[in-house]
């Protein structure tokens, strides 16, 4: 299907690929993996032939007459609704409809509705509604124009658009980042059902291990692909270091043993030529290499200084929303003690947003009491915020503003290197900062009050693998509770002890695990599709 051939590329004087090669074959699932700024998406923007050709001798080359589908940007605000975009995504059937309306040659006529039948035309709203529907549009948003939908639902509707079209080769880069849990575990059903070959790109542990038959790893500018999901690379992975340093334990051994023979005989004639012999084994050995293992920088929560009773806080009766006539949820009684770890479960639009932020104090109560203690300090985390972070405005300059004023630059410099910032990278222009460094430096921000709660709302979408499992590290390890909602099921499983549903305008306990509520999930989906 795909066959990448000494690849070579560079960005500025960075390499990304030196001599890159690996052969994917038809019906593949790959999970393309590796470190944030490694060059994962380029070698996507590479298969797609958006970027200028690499190197002469470089050859990036798929089947013959395969179809390549990809998402490329939100759909565009239109008077269109969601169902047409995503039928035009098919642009074959989506041409061959708008030809048979116009043609008059009775030929013509009856060679377009053989290929119509020919590729299942006539079952195509169905199957598109289906894709919409796992995707968490209701059956009413089917029927809506694209501008009533927000960007990142419009990112929903794209990544429809190209599942529904079916290519050879689909490329999907992050596409659980604007997905709640529900719509993440619906796609991995349908990567693992889907007839062609797929490329994911992913920092999803559990989408990587449950839906991929082989990962392809972009470490030190060179491509590997093992069968298995991305546990099954780890393991591997291991097993090479290991081996490797075995083969040099025993290198090392030789050499001494080499040399302490040359250093003994080397001045008597008798035994010159013997060591003379081993001088040139010596020089003939290959120094075996160990890549070097990256470190990721530790995430830090800081424990709050003043420990509290439970509980911390309680909603009684309470109804959030945003005014009279957007009442979100009703009747919340939920509490927060100390030590909490708490997941927010639901699909996105039933409210877990407008939870949090009621908790945090950034909504008033619209009824009901809310009980927490004056000294209460709630430190909130939502990607929203990156867009909040002042343009052309520093590291530095960002956590001196959160600092008391008067704090020596000393201590600002010594606060950001404690949030994972070097000398260098202080005096940055956030504008400039990787997605990952953003949400490292909100979260550095965050904590700088010590706060007794934490609310993470979708912390790692710009995360990598490695930065999300020292996210759970600093969660475990934070003497305080945490209120956490995302899609990554891993680190959710990793870090909550209980599950708060929101659903149908409640907000609950909810009596079950993570397990119990996907198998939940996938019960409904089943029920949906027996319907449709």
């Amino acid at each position: 299907m795909l066959k990448i051939t000494n690849l070579d590329y560079r960005v500025d004087a960075r390499p990304l690929f030196e001599n890159a090669t690996a052969h994917i074959a038809p019906g593949w699932k790959v999970g393309l993996v590796g470190r944030n700024g490694t060059g994962k998406s380029t070698l996507l923007r590479i298969i797609r032939e958006e970027i200028a050709k690499p190197s002469p001798d470089s050859s990036v080359k798929m089947q013959n007459r395969a179809r390549l589908g990809w998402v490329a940007q939100e759909v565009e605000a239109s008077d269109e609704t969601i169902l047409e975009v995503v039928l035009a995504a098919d642009e074959e059937r989506h041409r061959l409809m708008q030809e048979v309306e116009t043609a008059t040659d009775p030929d013509r006529i009856s060679d377009i509705h053989t290929r119509l039948l020919d590729i299942d035309a006539w079952t195509a709203e169905a199957r598109a509604a289906s894709v919409l529907t796992g995707l968490g549009f209701t059956n009413d948003d089917l029927y809506r124009s694209t501008r009533e939908f927000s960007g990142g639902w419009r990112m929903r509707a794209a990544l429809a658009g190209v599942l529904f079209s079916q290519p050879d080769l689909l490329l999907l880069d992050e596409p659980t980042n604007y997905l709640d849990l529900e719509g993440a575990a619906w796609l991995e059903g349908y990567i693992q059902r889907y007839p062609y070959t797929v490329i994911i790109v992913s920092h999803d542990r559990d989408l990587l291990n449950r839906c991929v038959t082989h990962t392809m790893a972009l470490e030190h500018r060179q491509l590997s692909i093992c069968p298995g999901g991305y546990d099954a690379w780890l393991n591997l992975r291991a097993a090479k270091v290991a081996q490797l340093e075995s083969q040099r334990a025993k290198q090392d051994a030789d050499r001494a043993h080499l040399q302490s023979f040359v250093d003994r005989f080397k001045a008597q004639a008798s035994k010159a030529r013997q060591a003379q012999s081993r001088v040139k084994m010596l020089e003939k050995m290959q120094d075996i290499s160990i890549p070097l293992a990256e470190r990721t920088v530790p995430f830090n929560f800081p424990a709050p200084k003043d420990q509290m009773s439970p509980p911390m806080l309680q909603l009684h009766d309470a109804d959030l929303g945003y005014g009279k006539d957007a009442k979100i949820l009703s009747g919340v009684d939920l509490r927060v003690d100390p030590d909490d770890r708490i997941a927010i479960v639901g699909t996105n639009g039933q409210g877990k947003t407008t939870l949090v932020k009621s908790i945090a104090r950034r909504l008033p109560l619209m009824a009901g009491e809310c009980t927490a203690a004056s000294a209460l300090r709630v430190g909130y985390f939502s990607q929203d915020q990156l867009d909040e972070l002042t343009p052309g405005h520093t590291v530095l300059e960002h956590v001196a503003e959160a600092l008391p004023k008067g704090t020596p630059v000393g201590k600002q410099r010594a606060t950001a290197a404690q949030m994972g910032f070097s000398n260098e990278k202080v005096d940055t222009a956030v504008e400039k900062l990787s997605g990952g460094e953003k949400v490292r430096l909100l979260l550095g921000l965050m904590s700088l009050d010590k706060p007794h709660i934490l609310i993470l709302d979708e912390p790692t979408s710009h995360l990598d693998i490695d930065s999300r499992e020292a996210l759970i590290y600093a969660i475990n390890d934070f003497k305080g509770a945490v209120l956490l909602i995302t899609h990554d099921v891993f680190l959710a499983e990793a870090t909550a002890d209980q599950l708060w549903l929101v659903k149908d305008g409640r907000a609950s306990v909810y009596d079950g695990d993570l397990n119990d509520y996907r198998a939940l999930v996938t019960q409904a989906d089943r029920s949906k599709n027996k319907v449709a």
